[in-house]
């Protein structure tokens, strides 16, 4: 007996696919758990219609088109709709006892004892594409609903090669026109009627332009097929990772998919190590603060705490605390959720919540690794802080960081999430809170004389910009006409001093906290902002943006 042929040598001989793709599919099939046939569909390197005839071929059953062969009125009453829901088929045809009945998948055939029984006639079985006997089934029964026919826009590829393809030619292109204008985020954005793509660049996103619905299904597929997600799970949220030569550099992009109402929405993340890891000196200090945290993170020991909403800069600040630390006599860890960037020399694990590797667990064992310095990427719940401060205590410089507004509340979110307040005061160092705020573009940049109005909402004096320069963003073509080009840092931060110690062992107040953290000369975000104002690197509408919600006092 002739040995049965695979679907993937019969797509060959058909010559819908290449080697080649037989054998990404393969590994995308094995990734997902599904059929190569399944993942040639999503991947759009073949149509339903040329998988099924392939099938077809392979079980040696017939192939029929319900687009083009419409059952009688008949034929269909000579089935229930709960037969049709139990057994995935439709009638087609009947031919004395012979009843006719497509099926989706050969193994199907397996059923042909139970219809037989069920209709009380010889069962002949035809194989159709999964999405016309969904729409037959829909359209005939009402079982279900009618859902788009699958790999219709499979690319062409007959007069090109893979790297040339449409649909891959226009995600590198959106790639490459993010990283041209200095993007941080691509977000991708299905409605029901286009896809949106816009851009994130220096913290404020843009429409960069419009897709047309139809491509919608290859252009997800594409980005998901990149990042090694599971493009058959369209229900659930996921997570990858591409990594990427663009423009001689390599970069790194984290994806994001969560499906929505018009389909998944992609957010991918631009992680540049050229531009996005800087030194101490570019993250925006003031002369004070500069030399103020240079003296926190030389300390041999304690916790050093980076605050702030998601975007705020707390990695790249650590970082260059990090790359400035990092000498061959230091041992440095880190646990981070995911690593962003990858830094020689350093020891960096990446959480992992699918095996249970989370930061609790890998904060314990690097403890027997002996390192002189930590980072770990966020403190979220009890037991991390509680080790973490346990490291501090046992002779360890920790670095990490916490979601809170303003940098006192760092201590009372510590105490708030169960540990002892004379632990935090023990064992803290130092908070840091800190936001982006966009540079003036150096191109088009305006002098302007302060408003009373926008004075007032500063809290400055007139005293205070007596004999300073103020700006203002007015745009042009190096901005794109944003006004603005670039990003630094605004910063407030205190070290922990006897005071602060002593309130916050007491449980003192947030505002108690903050009203002795400025008396110890700690600066407002607000205030820090104003600086920059005075220094000519940004506006005093950024400065108001920034800090709106921010406690200046």
């Amino acid at each position: 007996m002739e040995p049965r042929k695979r679907l993937g040598e019969i797509l060959l001989e058909m010559g819908v696919v290449t080697q080649g793709k037989i054998d990404e599919a393969l590994v995308q099939a094995r990734r997902a758990g599904t059929r190569i046939g399944e993942a040639l569909i999503d991947m759009q390197m073949a149509t339903e219609e040329q998988v099924a005839r392939a099938l077809c071929r392979q079980s040696k059953l017939p192939f029929v088109d319900l687009g083009k062969a419409k059952p009688d009125a008949a034929v269909l009453a000579l089935v229930d709709s709960k037969v049709v829901e139990e057994y995935d088929t439709v009638p087609i045809k009947k031919a004395g006892n012979q009843i006719f009945l497509a099926i989706r998948d050969p193994a199907q055939v397996y059923q042909g004892d139970g219809l037989q029984f069920v209709l009380n006639a010889d069962i002949k079985f035809a194989l159709t594409t999964p999405t016309s006997l969904t729409n037959a089934k829909a359209e005939y029964y009402g079982v279900g609903e009618k859902v788009e026919r699958k790999g219709a826009a499979a690319l062409d590829t007959k007069d090109e090669g893979d790297d040339e393809a449409p649909i891959i030619r226009l995600v590198q292109k959106m790639l490459e026109d993010a990283l041209r204008q200095r993007a941080s985020d691509i977000h991708v954005e299905p409605m029901a009627d286009r896809i949106r793509v816009r851009f994130r660049v220096d913290g404020v996103c843009f429409e960069a332009s419009s897709l047309p619905k139809d491509i919608q299904n290859a252009i997800l597929s594409r980005i998901k097929i990149m990042a090694a997600m599971d493009i058959a799970e369209k229900r659930k949220p996921q997570d990858g990772r591409i990594q990427i030569d663009l423009f001689g550099r390599p970069i790194d992009v984290r994806v994001s998919a969560l499906p929505a109402s018009h389909g998944e929405s992609i957010v991918m993340r631009l992680l540049d190590k050229e531009t996005a890891l800087v030194g101490l000196e570019g993250l925006g200090f003031g002369a004070k603060d500069h030399e103020r945290f240079n003296k926190i993170i030389s300390r041999p020991n304690g916790i050093f705490l980076v605050t702030g909403p998601t975007g705020s800069g707390k990695t790249t600040s650590l970082y260059a605390a990090l790359t400035d630390l990092n000498k061959p006599n230091v041992k440095i860890i880190t646990a981070e959720n995911p690593v962003e960037y990858h830094l020689k020399g350093i020891n960096q694990c990446e959480v992992r919540h699918t095996i249970g590797l989370d930061f609790a667990l890998i904060l314990r064992s690097m403890l027997r690794q002996a390192p002189n310095i930590i980072l770990v990427g966020e403190i979220r719940d009890l037991e991390t802080a509680e080790i973490a401060i346990q490291a501090a205590l046992t002779g360890h410089l920790v670095f990490s960081t916490l979601h809170t507004n303003d940098a006192p509340s760092a201590l009372t979110r510590l105490i708030d999430m169960g540990v002892k307040p004379f632990l935090v005061s023990t064992a803290v160092l130092a908070v840091m809170a800190q936001r982006l705020i966009r540079i003036l573009c150096q191109s088009c940049k305006a002098e302007w004389e302060l408003e009373p109005v926008k004075l007032a909402a500063l809290g400055v004096t007139p005293e205070t910009i007596a004999g300073k320069t103020i700006y203002k963003a007015v745009g042009c073509k190096e901005c794109r006409f944003e006004g603005y080009r670039g990003r630094k840092g605004i910063f407030e931060m205190y070290e922990m001093d006897s005071r602060m110690r002593d309130l916050t062992f007491k449980g003192a107040s947030t505002l108690e906290l903050r009203e002795q953290a400025r008396a110890g000369g700690m600066l407002s975000l607000r205030e820090d902002g104003v600086q920059k104002v005075l220094a000519g690197l940004t506006s005093v509408d950024e400065i108001l943006r920034v800090t709106g919600s921010v406690m200046d006092k």
